[in-house]
């Protein structure tokens, strides 16, 4: 009985301190920040004048090669933040991002979607659920109240506020975000770095949200725009084998997950505005070819980047392997019928 009850408090006891151990990883992140290995090299003793026995003639003293001597100023070892500077993404068609100061900006060519730019801003905003504190519909400016933001990668997280703002000059349209005060559990903060990585990561979530509803309006659009699929043989500029798609760039992208899907190609990855997708093609058995009505084009599995180009009413498919081949022209000719078949069945279910 004795040996049983002190198995049982050594059981608890370990038990008591994988609790306590596994808490103090959950609750620490600096390990996200810190660079990996040990700080012995913070120990390595510093540079002293060279001494020579007496009576030896030393070489003539060669100032390109001298350390100088550095006073050091910062955090260093595990002290020091590794993470990379926030940066401003220009996510939005033919945009441009940089950060300046405290404000992170993103460029855009004015055109007639940019007459309700403001409205999408604020609405952006207001669905995100950032709190407004105030509001210059006139001037398209807004400051928002305190945001507190949640990142994996803090220990204490921090708070914001900013002001967003449009401004339009000559072609183009600036929307911007400037930092009004940053701090951590309510304490002020003024560290560049992490200014701009909240000021950036405002920004960018901003212009997702401004993305996402440009999409939207895309798929929606695109929905009276699939009468003509057909698809045809072409090349680019270089003479490379491509598909020509006698439709608009916006409902060849709605439509062409569902086609690649019924041609064995798996969607790993895409980017709408880049107009890139990355797929993993894995040859469907002769059922598929048969209910197509299409020949294999024998291609190879595996992983393919297919560009989608748009030509206003037209769009363009090319498809490259890992080593950036361009498919060759008899493989090319045999999608024609391929992806004619896939998006006549796609635009239909």
């Amino acid at each position: 009985m004795a040996y049983s009850m002190q198995k049982s408090r050594v059981a608890k006891g370990v038990g008591v301190t994988l609790i306590v151990l596994l808490a103090a990883c959950t609750s620490d992140q600096r390990y996200k920040r810190q660079v990996n290995g040990n700080e012995e090299y913070l120990k390595a003793p510093s540079l002293h004048a060279l001494s020579s026995p007496s009576g030896m003639i030393l070489p003539l003293q060669n100032g390109d090669y001298e350390i100088p001597a550095v006073t050091r100023n910062g955090a260093v070892g595990k002290g020091l933040d590794i993470r990379p500077p926030a940066q401003p993404l220009a996510l939005l068609n033919g945009s441009r991002s940089q950060y300046s100061g405290n404000s992170a900006v993103i460029q855009l060519e004015n055109s007639a979607q940019s007459r309700d730019l403001w409205s999408q801003v604020a609405a952006v905003v207001q669905s995100k659920g950032y709190p407004i504190a105030s509001r210059q519909d006139a001037q398209q400016s807004l400051n928002t109240d305190w945001i507190l933001w949640s990142r994996a990668d803090e220990d204490e997280q921090y708070s914001g506020r900013y002001q967003i703002s449009l401004a339009t000059q000559g072609y183009q349209t600036s929307l911007q975000v400037t930092s009004l005060g940053l701090r951590q559990q309510d304490k002020p903060v003024t560290n560049p770095a992490l200014v701009q990585r909240y000021t950036v990561e405002m920004l960018n979530s901003v212009a997702s949200g401004l993305q996402q509803l440009n999409d939207e309006r895309a798929n929606r659009i695109a929905q009276g725009e699939t009468a003509d699929l057909s698809v045809q043989s072409g090349a680019d500029e270089s003479g490379l084998p491509l598909l020509v798609v006698r439709s608009p760039y916006n409902a060849v992208w709605t439509h062409l997950p569902a086609a690649l899907s019924r041609i064995g190609m798996k969607v790993k990855d895409s980017s709408r505005p880049l107009g890139t997708v990355s797929v993993t093609y894995d040859a469907p058995g002769s059922g598929t070819w048969d209910d197509l009505g299409a020949k294999d084009p024998d291609l190879r599995n595996g992983d393919y980047k297919l560009q989608v180009g748009d030509l206003g009413n037209r769009s363009t498919l090319q498809f490259t392997d890992p080593k950036g081949h361009t498919l060759t022209q008899s493989q090319n000719d045999a999608l024609v019928a391929v992806f004619q078949a896939a998006f006549s069945q796609s635009s239909t279910r």
